[in-house]
């Protein structure tokens, strides 16, 4: 099996159908299995997933789980020798999923790739290529984190260099969860992803420890995908806080006294490392 496509929905009936309709589209040629893990949504999404979608391997959770669990479900049972994890709320354009697995056959070193994300009005998210938003950018700077995200120019004019690099293929530091090619032998090689981070910050964890084993994260803008990012909980909702600002701490908490020794050009190793890295 080349692939195992994971996508986790919780009551996105609707755009949970027209994501998988472009992901079939975007697979006809490639051998393949989509693997979508349900975390107990009360719309029609199980109802259609039967009708529709009846070749998909459907893991139905009771209660929610939250999405990083439901991804480790769907690790569990993939066995292709890529995994691609994808929100459900996401337009894959025909040839993206062919031209990321190229380039990862090209690039042996390659743990995770990401590709360009554009919102339904065409504009550039600048996530795909930094891979954090504002907050996490702000947390990994007062914490000092950031020194360790170089490739993330957290202290430089974020505005002309993403002008700059937008249509540049580079190596990055972090690849953005709503479109995240994996080398399934680096995901098993770390463990999988951390299931402290419910909803938010897993993408960062899994990146930064899949470069720690050794690989690279890349961004390979020659293809895209839109992302209507609709998330799960409104963000005024005390579950929003708590699961966003709480990935944070346990961030924080998980590196800024315990972390890794990372080996990286010009970078000062700030904190004496409490554990070895396996590689």
């Amino acid at each position: 099996m080349k692939l195992s496509v994971i996508v986790v929905s919780y009551n996105m009936c609707d755009l949970l159908r027209q994501s998988l309709l472009t992901l079939n589209r975007a697979c006809h040629e490639i051998n393949s299995e989509l693997i979508v893990v349900d975390d107990a949504s009360t719309d029609r999404s199980m109802a259609m997933l039967k009708e529709e979608f009846a070749e998909a391997k459907v893991i139905a959770n009771t209660e929610r789980i939250g999405i990083a669990r439901s991804r480790n479900q769907g690790l569990d049972v993939a066995t292709g020798e890529y995994v691609l994890l994808v929100n459900a709320d996401t337009i894959i354009s025909k040839k993206t999923v062919e031209q990321v697995l190229e380039f990862m056959d090209s690039h042996k070193d390659a743990g995770t790739v990401g590709v360009r994300m554009l919102s339904p009005q065409g504009r550039f998210l600048s996530e795909s290529r930094t891979g954090f938003t504002k907050p996490w950018s702000t947390l990994l700077k007062l914490t000092g984190l950031a020194k360790y995200f170089p490739k993330s120019r957290l202290y430089k004019n974020n505005d002309n260099w993403m002008r700059e690099e937008e249509f540049a293929i580079t190596e990055v530091d972090v690849v953005n969860g709503a479109f995240m090619a994996l080398r399934r032998q680096a995901v098993k090689q770390v463990d999988g992803i951390d299931e402290r981070f419910v909803m938010f910050g897993h993408d960062i964890d899994l990146s930064l420890r899949i470069r720690l084993a050794g690989y690279k994260n890349y961004y390979y803008p020659r293809t895209y995908i839109l992302n209507f990012n609709k998330q799960s909980a409104p963000k005024i909702t005390w579950e929003y806080i708590k699961h966003f600002y709480g990935a944070m701490v346990i961030f924080a908490a998980k590196y800024l006294f315990k972390m890794p020794q990372l080996k990286l050009p010009g970078v000062p190793q700030l904190f004496t490392p409490k554990y070895e890295v396996e590689r």
